[in-house]
């Protein structure tokens, strides 16, 4: 573990930590930024590379030994920390990771084709970081192969999505879409059942729905919803129904829901019953 002491925030190598909070939304660039301890190790530990870390002096003793020789780790006084981050620094570590391209639905779908099901979570336009974090550890914790992103969805590597997923971000695959439009028609010449989440009594109750082998679930924005040219685009339309003067979920625990109904085991057959 190399550490380096730095004790001034001119420091150029502290860049990539400057003012973090303002920077949360940016999506350009080749890096991006993890914040706390379990977020950290979960980097380390991933396919994805690890450029540097950042500690606070008082976190070194109980950090710095799990951090692999060659990545170069800074360490600074504490209020030089909060100065850097733009915000009480607590933590006290952090680490900065560098993006990787991501793959296209044509690659998954190929690289799928041996496995007997396939599940995919779909957002066209989840702008908001909590809710996408939680989808994507939920994604992840349900067994669905990959979070296929549309072009109006947040940042999937800010720093609040990989906060609130807990690293989930670096397991499973996160696919940002050029053109989500082609690439779900792509993915239903390929036998993947399309299915749109919704809030309308007509749609197909969630408590009786089956799934097929290939099977994609579309979630909405939080305030409006699966715009209708989504809708068009899926097989069939599935709904929570709703009890008492509750009208709606947040998209995270309704995307929860749905998941879990259609979590499957190895050995999934077509149409088998939803759990």
């Amino acid at each position: 573990m190399a550490l380096i002491p730095i004790d001034t925030l001119d420091d150029p190598r502290l860049q990539p930590y400057r003012d973090v909070k303002a920077m949360n939304n940016v999506r350009s660039g080749d890096y991006f930024i993890v914040e706390g301890r379990k977020t950290v190790e979960r980097l380390l530990a991933s396919r994805f590379e690890t450029l540097s870390l950042l500690l606070t002096e008082k976190r070194v003793d109980d950090f710095g030994a799990m951090v692999p020789a060659g990545i170069p780790t800074y360490v600074v006084p504490q209020q030089l920390g909060c100065d850097l981050v733009g915000f009480n620094f607590h933590v006290g570590v952090m680490a900065c990771g560098r993006r990787r391209v991501s793959a296209t639905v044509s690659d998954l779908l190929a690289n799928l084709t041996a496995k007997p099901t396939m599940t995919f979570a779909i957002c066209p336009n989840c702008d908001n970081p909590e809710n996408l974090g939680a989808i994507v550890r939920i994604s992840a914790g349900f067994g669905v192969d990959a979070v296929i992103l549309g072009r109006g969805s947040c940042d999937p590597f800010s720093r609040r999505v990989i906060r609130v997923s807990m690293g989930a971000a670096f397991k499973i695959p996160i696919l940002e879409a050029e053109t989500l439009e082609d690439d779900l028609k792509l993915m239903r010449s390929q036998g993947v059942e399309l299915a749109a989440t919704i809030l309308d009594p007509q749609a197909e109750p969630l408590r009786h729905a089956t799934r097929p082998a290939r099977f994609g679930l579309l979630f909405g924005n939080e305030a409006t919803g699966l715009d209708e040219r989504w809708i068009a685009l899926c097989d069939r339309q599935l709904t929570i129904p709703m009890s008492g003067e509750t009208d709606s979920l947040n998209v995270a625990i309704a995307a929860g829901i749905f998941l879990h109904h259609f979590a499957v085991d190895d050995e999934s057959a077509e149409g088998a019953p939803a759990k």
